[in-house]
């Protein structure tokens, strides 16, 4: 069973579902607008896009609002290599869980296809709600000058294959 965040009651307030190519537009808008990419960090984003092709190409889930179909945030899992290769929670639904359950929800889908581990090339301030859910810090990725001008530490997520 996919996890979900439940309403008092029981009802989930927010389902994870597979990203549809309809999504891409919304799903860029959530990147480009990220207030943890600003700054020195708003280059990377800047010309970001989620395009159809990508969401096609990858596993891209969503995590939205039962009552508006609203996107609160999204990941994409790529198979081979397994990485987690984009994670964004909406800036006004951090602090939701919505994060959590996007990452317990990659964590399935990851065993579910038999891989035994995810890496992660962190953006630095998200090192440390990675590591609260159970990713192991693995090393550095250097900076790739102009596109990314910062060193970003490199994780792993231990999975359990089921698949």
């Amino acid at each position: 069973m996919s996890p979900s965040i439940t309403r008092p009651g029981g009802d989930p307030a927010v389902t994870v579902r597979r990203a549809t190519t309809r999504d891409a537009r919304r799903l860029t808008r959530l990147v480009r607008g990220s207030r943890a990419y600003e700054g020195p960090y708003a280059s990377m984003v800047a010309d970001y896009r989620v395009g159809p092709d990508y969401i096609e190409a990858h596993r891209v889930f969503v995590a939205v609002g039962r009552a508006d179909d609203r996107v609160l945030g999204f990941y994409s899992l790529v198979l081979a290599p397994p990485e987690l290769d984009l994670m964004f929670v909406a800036d006004d639904a951090q602090g939701l869980g919505i994060g959590r359950l996007l990452v317990a929800h990659m964590r399935e889908e990851a065993g579910s296809a038999g891989l035994d581990q995810v890496r992660v090339v962190s953006h630095p301030p998200a090192e440390g709600f990675y590591r609260s859910m159970g990713a192991l810090r693995t090393g550095t990725d250097l900076a790739h000058p102009p596109a990314v001008a910062w060193d970003r530490p490199e994780l792993v997520f231990p999975i359990t294959p089921t698949g």
